[in-house]
């Protein structure tokens, strides 16, 4: 008989750029995002983030048919916290969703991640802080992740994107370029703005499976 899949609740999920990593890794993810997301490759439900992770907190028997789960993902909107809306002067208009989404997970007792910009550290504490590069992709984007409820000991490679000038950054007129070259190859340019390489979180769930395997054994 085939072992089950832990299945991890990947919220804010956009189209899907971390739940591929998760799946890849050997997680069933199940995707929550308040906005329609036609291309997420999973189970998807629109629904309120928050609202969700306020469930799951409170321990409520949320939506039955979803769960139960073995950890959470959550990539909160970065705009609050972004370089390009500092830049505009707009950083204020976007709510931080950052610091309620960790104030919530600090009350769960599966294991978490939690993923955001580089300037969102502090409040989000850089367990990791990863790059293209160090995952043979040619562009340049960095992000902090926070693990909650485990360790990990595995160390990952150091970006080693400053030496190298011909990476791809991210511009709008090559948005789809971009996109692809994240391995987010179904995802339109739109989509694929806000997303995040799936060679992230197929590094960090395979941490994961190995954290959860030790407490199932």
């Amino acid at each position: 008989m085939r072992p089950r899949r832990p299945r991890l609740l990947d919220l804010f999920s956009g189209a899907g750029g971390a739940s591929v990593g998760y799946h890849q890794a050997g997680f069933d993810v199940v995707g929550v995002d308040i906005n329609p997301q036609p291309r997420y490759p999973f189970d998807f439900h629109q629904a309120d983030a928050m609202d969700i992770l306020a469930a799951v907190a409170e321990g409520d028997p949320f939506y039955p048919a979803w769960g139960p789960f073995d950890a959470i993902h959550a990539s909160p909107t970065c705009q609050h916290f972004s370089r390009a809306t500092a830049w505009r002067g707009s950083r204020d208009d976007h709510p931080d969703l950052l610091t309620p989404t960790l104030a919530l997970l600090a009350r769960v007792q599966i294991p978490w991640v939690v993923e955001n910009v580089p300037e969102a550290c502090p409040p989000l504490r850089p367990d990791y802080v990863l790059c293209g590069t160090q995952f043979g992709l040619s562009i340049r984007r960095h992000r902090a992740f926070q693990r909650g409820n485990w360790t990990a000991f595995e160390l990952i490679q150091p970006c080693q994107c400053y030496r190298n000038p011909r990476l791809l950054p991210f511009e709008h007129k090559g948005e789809r370029a971009f996109a692809d070259a994240m391995g987010c190859t179904w995802m339109s340019k739109e989509e694929g703005r806000q997303a995040i390489p799936p060679a992230y979180t197929e590094a960090i769930g395979n941490q994961l499976l190995d954290v959860l395997a030790e407490v199932a054994s």
